[in-house]
């Protein structure tokens, strides 16, 4: 529903933001944003793990495989101490962004 320019300029903050409560895998993760967005924001579930990859290269996440019994083994992502700090600037940034597009795009402002 959204552009992918779009998706691809957020994506990061909402993985970090989901990660923000507990450990997520990633099918979990797709799944949360599509139902948190009521279905206006989806992913293919693969293209979310190039990004989970390069977060944890970037030191913002870490992961560990983790199999419970009768289900398959699953990668499960965490946010840590790092990640914290980039998500709080990540969330501040993005609330700044939106609130100057706001003052552009409102009809009373043009």
């Amino acid at each position: 529903m959204f552009s992918p320019a779009l998706k691809k300029g957020s994506t990061e903050l909402l993985l970090l933001s989901l990660l923000e409560a507990r450990p997520r895998h990633g099918y979990e993760i797709g799944k949360l944003i599509e139902s948190r967005s009521g279905g206006k924001l989806t992913f293919q579930i693969p293209s979310l793990y190039p990004t989970l990859k390069r977060l944890e290269e970037q030191g913002l996440v870490s992961s560990r495989w983790v199999e419970e019994p009768g289900e398959r083994r699953r990668k499960f992502y965490s946010l840590t101490r790092p990640g914290k700090k980039a998500l709080g600037e990540q969330r501040a940034h993005w609330r700044e962004y939106v609130e100057t597009v706001n003052l552009i795009i409102e009809p009373g402002n043009a």
